[in-house]
C-alpha cells in the first residue's frame, strides 16, 4: 500500500525543498546572532535566562521636613490601605524614612503589569486629598524583573573636576549619546551630584534677628521663580517680553532681602552661607578607590543585549576621545561578558556532543554513506527548532541552549531507525529504491508514535505553574520542537537519502563487523540453550518409555537415541 513517503522518495527534489525551507526559516532566527549587521531580519534575542513576567510597582512620596514616624502615619499607612485593595498583588513592602515614603508592590507571576499600574494609580489618586498638603504628588513607577540591574555600568572619574561638574557634563553631552544607541532603553546616572545652590543657615544669627526657616523659604519662593510675561503688540510691531525673575549666582542669592525692619534690611548673606554645591551629599560612588560617577545602561526587553552592549562600547570609545582634560571613562561592569562566556561554553559542549554522536553512529553503522543520513538530520532538526523558538517568542538563553544540547541525542534516533530498516530490506535482496519505499512505509506509524511520545514527555514541564514553569517553559518546548522537526526530517528526507546513498553490498568489517558477530553469537547461544533443554527432555522421555515397554529391543532404543542426536 502506498504512502505519502513514496512521493518524497520518488521525487528527491521535493524532499530537498522541504529541508531547505526548514533551514531558511531557522537561519532567519540564527543569522542575526552570528552577524549583527543582519539585525533587520529580526533574529532571536540573546539573554542569560528566559524572560519572566515578574514585575513590581514602586510608589514614592516626598514629604520635606517630616520625620520617619510622621511619614509612616500620614503618608505610608493611608497609601498602603488604598493600594492593598488592588488586584494582582502578591505582597507589599514599605519603608518610611526622613522626608520620604517608599512603597513597593510585588505583583503575582504573569499578572499584567500595565493593568496593575492603572489600578494602583487610580487608587492613589483617590486618596490624594487625604495626604498632607505639604507632601508632593506620589510618583508611581513600574519595574520588571529584568530591569532591576543594568546590563552594563560605566565609570567616569576626574582628578580635576568635582563630582557635580562631572555629573553636569554627563547629563549634557554623554547621556543623550548613549541613550540614542540602538536597543538602549535608558542610561541613568548613578551616584551623580546635580548642581544646586546650597544655603547653610546660621541658627545664632537667625535667632538674634528673629528670623525663622519658614521666613527664608518664603523669601526664596517670592524672589526666585520663572515668569512668563507674554508679549506686547502694536500696529506695526510685536515684541516678546522676558523678565529676569530668577537668581543664578551665589552673589545674587546673598543679596536677597529676607526681612525689612523699618530702614534695616536683612539679606540672605547675613544669616547664611551660600555656595554652589550639589542637591544631595548622602551617597558617594567610588571606583578603584577614586570618586566616580556611574552610568547604568538598561537594554530594551526585545533587544539583543550582547549586540547592544557591543555598540555601547564602540560609542564609549568615541566619547573617551572627547572627554575634558583629566576626565576618564571606562566600562566598570559588563553583564554580557558572563552571558558570552556561558554561551560559548554551551556551544563548545554542543560541538563536542555532535562529534561524539557522529563517532558513535559511524562505529555502529560502519559506513560513511550510512552515517550521512543521521548526520544531515542533526543540523536540520536543530535549525528548525530555532525557527519554532522564534515563532513562540523564545530567546536564546542558557536553558534553551541546554535543550538544544540534549536534543542532539534525540533527533538522530528516527533517522538511524530508517537507515537500519532500509539496510535490512537490502540484505534481503531488494533494490535501494524498493527497500527505501518498503522500509519507509513500515516506519510511518512507529516514527509518529516515537515523536509524539518524546514530545509528550517534555511538554508537561511547560505547563507547570509558578517560577519553575516560567523558567523551564522555553526549555521544554524547545526540546519538544526539536523532536517534532526530527520526526518530519525522518519521514521526508531520510528515506530519500537512504534510497540514493546506501549500497546494496554489505560486508562485516571493523567495529561494525565485531558488533554484528558478537550479537550473532549471542543470538545463536540464545537459540541453543532452550533447544538443548528441549531435546534433553525428549531423550529422557524416550528412554523411560523404552525401559517400560515390552518387546522393544535395545537396538531399537539405540537407533532412537541416535536419531534424536541427528535431529539436534
Amino acid at each position: 500500500m502506498k504512502s505519502f513517503t513514496d512521493l518524497f522518495i520518488k521525487r528527491p527534489v521535493l524532499a530537498m525543498v522541504v529541508s531547505f525551507v526548514i533551514l531558511i526559516a531557522g537561519s532567519k532566527a540564527l543569522l542575526p546572532i552570528l552577524f549583527p549587521s543582519l539585525q533587520g531580519l529580526g533574529g532571536l534575542t540573546v539573554r542569560q535566562y528566559p524572560r519572566s513576567d515578574i514585575a513590581s510597582i514602586t510608589v514614592t512620596t516626598v514629604y520635606v521636613g517630616a520625620d520617619a514616624e510622621l511619614v509612616r502615619g500620614f503618608i505610608t499607612t493611608p497609601l498602603e490601605r488604598a493600594i492593598a485593595a488592588a488586584d494582582g498583588i502578591d505582597y507589599i513592602q514599605s519603608q518610611s524614612q526622613q522626608g520620604i515614603s517608599t512603597i513597593t508592590v510585588r505583583l503575582k507571576l504573569n499578572y499584567d503589569p500595565n493593568k496593575a499600574l492603572s489600578d494602583i494609580s487610580s487608587r492613589v489618586d483617590a486618596i490624594r486629598r487625604d495626604l498632607p498638603p505639604e507632601a508632593e504628588i506620589p510618583v508611581i513607577a513600574i519595574q520588571t524583573a529584568d530591569s532591576q540591574f543594568a546590563s552594563a555600568y560605566l565609570s567616569f572619574t576626574s582628578d580635576i573636576l568635582q563630582p557635580n561638574e562631572v555629573t553636569d557634563y554627563l547629563v549634557r553631552l554623554v547621556q543623550p549619546r548613549l541613550t540614542a544607541v540602538g536597543g538602549v532603553q535608558k542610561a541613568d546616572i548613578l551616584g551623580g551630584r546635580t548642581f544646586a545652590m546650597r544655603i547653610w543657615m546660621k541658627p545664632e544669627r537667625m535667632a538674634a534677628l528673629n528670623i525663622s526657616p519658614s521666613d527664608v523659604k518664603s523669601a526664596l519662593s517670592r524672589n526666585n521663580y520663572l515668569s512668563a510675561v507674554g508679549s506686547t503688540k502694536g500696529s506695526l510691531l510685536q515684541v516678546n517680553l522676558t523678565a529676569n525673575t530668577d537668581l543664578h549666582t551665589a552673589d545674587q542669592f546673598k543679596q536677597l532681602v529676607v526681612k525689612q525692619d523699618k530702614n534695616t534690611l536683612v539679606r540672605l548673606g547675613d544669616i547664611a552661607d551660600v555656595v554652589l554645591g550639589a542637591e544631595d551629599y548622602n551617597a558617594e560612588v567610588r571606583f578603584s578607590g577614586q570618586k566616580a560617577v556611574f552610568m547604568g545602561i538598561w537594554v530594551l526587553p526585545t533587544a539583543n543585549s550582547v549586540d547592544v552592549i557591543k555598540r555601547v562600547r564602540v560609542e564609549l570609545e568615541q566619547i573617551k576621545k572627547e572627554l575634558p582634560t583629566g576626565m576618564t571613562g571606562e566600562m566598570a561592569y559588563d553583564a554580557t561578558a558572563y552571558i558570552n562566556d556561558a554561551i560559548h561554553e554551551v556551544v563548545k559542549t554542543l560541538l563536542d556532543t555532535l562529534l561524539i554522536v557522529v563517532v558513535v553512529i559511524f562505529l555502529f553503522l560502519g559506513s560513511i554513506r550510512s552515517v550521512l543520513v543521521p548526520v544531515v538530520a542533526i543540523p536540520i532538526s536543530l535549525i528548525g527548532a530555532l525557527f519554532l523558538m522564534q515563532v513562540f517568542g523564545f530567546s536564546l538563553n542558557l536553558l534553551t541552549l541546554l535543550a538544544i544540547v540534549l536534543s542532539v541525542g534525540l533527533v538522530v534516533d528516527d533517522a538511524i531507525v530508517v537507515v537500519e530498516n532500509v539496510e535490512r530490506h537490502m540484505r534481503e535482496g531488494l533494490s535501494r529504491m524498493n527497500a527505501a519505499l518498503v522500509g519507509a512505509r513500515e516506519l510511518i506509524s512507529p516514527i509518529i508514535a516515537m515523536t509524539i511520545t518524546l514530545a509528550a514527555v517534555y511538554t508537561p514541564i511547560a505547563l507547570q505553574g509558578g517560577l519553575t514553569g516560567a523558567l523551564f517553559r522555553e526549555f521544554a518546548l524547545t526540546l519538544a520542537g526539536a523532536v517534532f522537526i526530527s520526526g518530519v526530517v525522518a519521514l521526508v528526507l531520510s528515506p530519500m537519502m537512504s534510497a540514493h546513498l546506501l549500497r546494496a553490498e554489505h560486508s562485516d568489517h571493523g567495529f561494525e563487523g565485531f558488533v554484528n558477530r558478537t550479537f550473532g553469537c549471542l543470538r545463536c547461544l540464545g537459540w541453543y540453550i532452550p533447544n538443548r533443554a528441549l531435546h534433553v527432555r525428549d531423550d529422557s522421555k524416550s528412554s523411560n518409555q523404552g525401559i517400560g515397554a515390552e518387546g522393544r529391543s535395545g537396538r531399537h532404543l539405540r537407533h532412537h537415541h541416535r536419531a534424536g542426536e541427528r535431529n539436534y
